[in-house]
């Protein structure tokens, strides 16, 4: 049996959830650098 951390994961499991935070999260931050361009176009604010 592989052994676990403090988390209860293995390191692969540790790995794969990761890149799936990761992938998520740079989705997320495209998505609010684009809805950010499309408030800028709309109304600028500088």
């Amino acid at each position: 049996m592989a052994e676990k951390s403090i988390t209860g994961l293995t390191d692969a499991e540790a790995k794969e959830f990761h890149g799936i935070f990761m992938q998520s999260m740079t989705s997320f931050f495209g998505l609010v650098v684009f809805a950010h361009v499309l408030a800028w176009l709309w109304r600028p604010w500088l």
